[in-house]
């Protein structure tokens, strides 16, 4: 048995919606037919109330449940909304900006690394990765357990430098692979980036995978702009391996472009 996952990020609603994209996500969703869809934040372009809604509509208008986490964007763009209340619009329609999914087969918990004091920087402190640790160890056994952020962790080759990463990133990530984190969700750089820990980082002796997937832009709020893809992953997890396939949109449709097998555990593909 397999369990799939619909990865999008960054839908800035309330710029420039497109019927046809939405129509044939829908469509896409109904053929992967996955257990969850993960919203890695930027739901909305200026954090307004309308766009929250439609974004909120949109998503639960797909069919399976829904794990969706703030990203800057999502942020009041208004003082003193900003900081008394920055949260107030997303959690008045998520309930919270740091849901946990739990089945038998799949444990995802989603964190909050936008912050109100920074315009594209992110950011988790010291008890929200140990509240992380303590949701990811309530994991049934055997499930596949991801974490979903914002901020991304590892770069595409062409985004701007201005993008930063979530700060501290190898503290985080260590904190999040030493929790059990099997994958590590998300957005912000509108393009797509995937990687095993062994591709990146030096670890000695026989360590289990840990994957970091950052989906590309479901939106396209600058379409003038280079560089800034639209697309979006699905995750086929079963026993041995995790599947990413990355699908961009193309000809007025979602089409497969790459797709990466990872293993599970400890080990090397076979």
């Amino acid at each position: 048995m397999s369990v799939h996952i619909l990865h999008v990020s960054d839908l800035h609603t309330g710029t420039r919606e497109d019927p046809e994209v939405e129509a044939a996500l829908a469509q896409l969703v109904g053929r992967a037919r996955p257990e969850l869809i993960v919203a890695s934040g930027d739901l909305t372009n200026r954090g307004r109330r309308a766009e929250h809604e439609r974004a909120h509509r949109f998503l639960l208008s797909l069919g399976p449940p829904v794990l969706a986490i703030p990203g800057n964007h999502d942020l009041p763009y208004t003082f003193p909304a900003r900081f008394t209340s920055p949260w107030a619009e997303f959690e008045r329609l998520w309930e919270t900006a740091e849901p946990t999914h739990a089945s038998p087969s799949l444990h995802v918990v989603g964190l909050n690394s936008a912050r109100p004091y920074r315009h594209q920087g992110g950011a988790l402190d010291e008890s929200q990765l140990q509240d992380a640790a303590e949701r990811l160890g309530r994991a049934a056994p055997g499930a596949y357990r991801v974490v979903v952020l914002h901020h991304h962790m590892v770069g595409a080759p062409w985004r701007a430098a201005r993008k930063k990463p979530v700060a501290k990133r190898n503290d985080v990530l260590r904190a999040l692979v030493g929790a059990g984190a099997d994958l590590i969700l998300a957005g912000h750089i509108h393009q797509a980036a995937v990687s095993e820990r062994h591709e990146f980082e030096v670890v000695d002796g026989d360590v289990r995978a840990a994957v970091v997937s950052i989906a590309p832009g479901l939106g396209q709020p600058r379409p003038s702009r280079l560089g800034e893809a639209r697309g979006l992953h699905v995750y086929d997890v079963d026993d041995r391996t995790l599947t990413i396939s990355t699908h961009i949109w193309r000809g007025g449709d979602w089409g497969l472009t790459a797709r990466r097998v990872f293993p599970r555990g400890l080990g090397v593909l076979d």
